[in-house]
């Protein structure tokens, strides 16, 4: 039976007993006026009193130390109006409308949230006096805020879970939301419509309360459910009537017009070491054939080491010119054993060796994170299911499509002139009429229009991390992402080792003097890693490293062009040279992995 329907039987039965030892002398117009003037006025008295515990509860040190700031500044400001009255109880406990609060509350479970972090009053319990009355208007109260601060994605600071969150959450002002839900004509509707609108939200939920109803739940795939709803809290409210989606763990984008898919594209996002961020930017230009300038670590990594043997020859292989504080030099009349190369700049030209491609899509951030095409070697990729490849740009498969789309929408342009900025301009900036929204994101769960879950793999761990603080440490709401195939790099006029025999090479090693920056492959170094840098092996090649002395061994996986060293052969990181007791230069064997089992 309904609990409503209990208090209401409830109710009337207290009624009737009222009614039934009260005297009714009908005779006695004048007197029965004086009992109503009575009987209004100790309401009003009534009232005040609640209204002053309410106000003298509210300041009071209990409070303070337990409740959200925000939330007690926003009731002391409701309650300490000249005109306040109780929103929630009447002489007889809780009103109708404060119960569909209650109810709607005690569903937060339907909604992804923990309904037990909400603290209740008894919805049937006859206040004791004022006393009582004062305190559970501020239990309710409390509730509601917190409620609408959870739907709204506060639970959790995301940018305090993981620096790639570049989000906060759009939460509700608690003095609106208390001048709203007393305005409501039904508080559970309003308390409903503060969770997220998106579609895929909505789309989750509705598979969430399917899993829910089945005989034996999953419940991984529940809490899967709960952290990607937990996500789209964090999403901008309003996405835009057009945008570009790009899903970090799906390696897919999408342009979306009126909430229709108009575009979609594979993509190749960072690895785990340098992962893709989380955030919404506008994009505001579009570059066709773009230069690129190389960071500071390809000049101090890959660049330099030639450069101070006077091998002039990497610039002319990769397309760069030097300059210095805007003025072009001459890179061979440089004593590069003595000047810092960072203070010069080395920009790549457009062309087929670009790192960048055919164009690149501008979306300031403070990531400095871009959309762009890539270089031939790296299309084979597109052909792969794992593409967490390289920096934290988002590579596309189809970007002179992409252009096309977007430019037909933001100018009307025609393929056909895009084509023309494609094939023969150079550097040349398209800026944007309007800023068009794009939103990076990390859903490892979506559903389709038929209701069907489909789940990726959990690249950079995040939905552990989410899961942990949202469930405890044994949730493990997604699948690991599986290991990154070799990846296709640029070819080298440098010999390969043997693949069919160990060799022997003399090895060295380096550590926290190149941490953080960023290897050949575009990775952020971590010296810690089992990483080693080779000269001509592909990135992503697996070795078998092992030393004569101690008889270990350790797998490595190449990442970056070395070694700096003359007469090196490989540069292992300092934790693989740790992992196989080597102390300082010498020699070492390896062997491809694919080799090992044939030795």
């Amino acid at each position: 039976m309904h609990r409503g329907y209990l208090f209401a039987v409830l109710l009337f039965a207290c009624q009737a007993s009222a009614w039934a030892g009260s005297p009714h002398d009908t005779g006695d117009n004048a007197a029965s006026a004086t009992s109503v003037t009575n009987s209004t006025g100790e309401r009003a008295v009534q009232t005040d009193r609640v209204i002053a515990l309410i106000r003298l509860k509210l300041a009071g040190s209990v409070l303070s130390s337990n409740a959200d700031p925000a939330d007690l500044a926003a009731l002391q400001a409701f309650y300490g109006s000249s005109n306040a009255a109780p929103l929630w109880m009447t002489d007889m406990g809780l009103s109708t409308r404060a119960q569909s609060a209650l109810f709607e509350i005690e569903k937060a479970d339907d909604w992804g949230l923990d309904a037990a972090a909400f603290e209740l009053p008894s919805p049937f319990d006859l206040p004791a006096g004022p006393d009582d009355q004062a305190s559970t208007e501020i239990t309710l109260d409390l509730a509601i805020l917190k409620y609408a601060r959870f739907a709204r994605g506060g639970r959790l600071n995301p940018r305090e879970l993981s620096g790639l969150f570049d989000q906060a959450a759009s939460l509700r002002d608690p003095k609106i939301v208390l001048m709203e839900i007393a305005a409501a004509k039904v508080p559970d509707a309003y308390l409903q419509s503060l969770h997220p609108q998106h579609e895929q939200f909505v789309r989750l939920r509705q598979a969430l309360l399917r899993m829910r109803s089945e005989a034996a739940p999953n419940s991984a795939d529940i809490r899967r459910l709960i952290v990607n709803m937990e996500r789209w809290r964090w999403m901008p409210e309003d996405l835009g009537p057009l945008y570009v989606w790009s899903n970090t763990p799906e390696f897919m984008l999408y342009v979306v017009k009126d909430g229709s898919t108009i575009f979609a594209d594979k993509t190749q996002v960072g690895t785990a070491d340098d992962p893709t961020p989380v955030l919404s930017a506008d994009m505001t230009t579009i570059v066709f054939n773009p230069e690129w300038i190389a960071p500071s670590s390809v000049l101090v990594k890959s660049l330099l080491p030639r450069l101070r043997k006077q091998n002039f020859s990497i610039l002319d292989k990769y397309a760069f010119s030097v300059s210095y504080q805007g003025n072009p030099v001459n890179p061979t009349k440089v004593d590069w054993t003595r000047v810092n190369i960072r203070d010069y700049t080395f920009t790549q030209k457009p062309g087929s060796k670009s790192n960048l491609g055919k164009v690149k899509f501008l979306l300031p951030n403070r990531h400095d994170v871009l959309l762009h095409d890539t270089f031939a070697a790296r299309r084979k990729v597109f052909q792969q299911s794992m593409r967490a490849i390289g920096y934290g740009c988002v590579r596309m498969e189809n970007p002179q499509h992409f252009a096309e789309v977007l430019l037909s929408e933001d100018k009307g342009w025609s393929a056909t002139e895009v084509s023309e900025l494609w094939e023969h301009s150079v550097n040349s900036p398209v800026s944007l009429d309007r800023k068009i929204p794009v939103h990076l994101t990390y859903f490892t769960a979506v559903v389709d229009d038929t209701g069907k879950v489909t789940s990726f793999a959990d690249l950079y761990g995040l939905d552990k991390k989410l899961a942990t603080a949202l469930f405890g440490n044994t949730a493990t709401p997604a699948q690991a992402a599986p290991a990154i195939k070799k990846q296709p790099q640029e070819a080298s006029a440098l010999p390969a080792p043997n693949p069919g025999k160990r060799e022997i090479v003399t090895a060295t090693w380096y550590g926290n003097e190149f941490r953080g920056s960023r290897t050949a492959s575009g990775e952020v170094f971590n010296p810690d890693g089992l990483t080693a840098a080779h000269k001509s092996l592909p990135f992503g090649t697996c070795l078998e490293v092992g030393n004569p002395r101690t008889r270990k061994t350790v797998i490595v996986r190449v990442n970056d062009r070395g070694p700096f060293t003359e007469g090196m052969t490989l540069d292992l990181s300092a934790g693989a040279a740790r992992a196989i007791g080597m102390r300082s230069t010498q020699k070492v064997w390896m062997i491809r992995c694919a080799q090992t089992a044939e030795q």
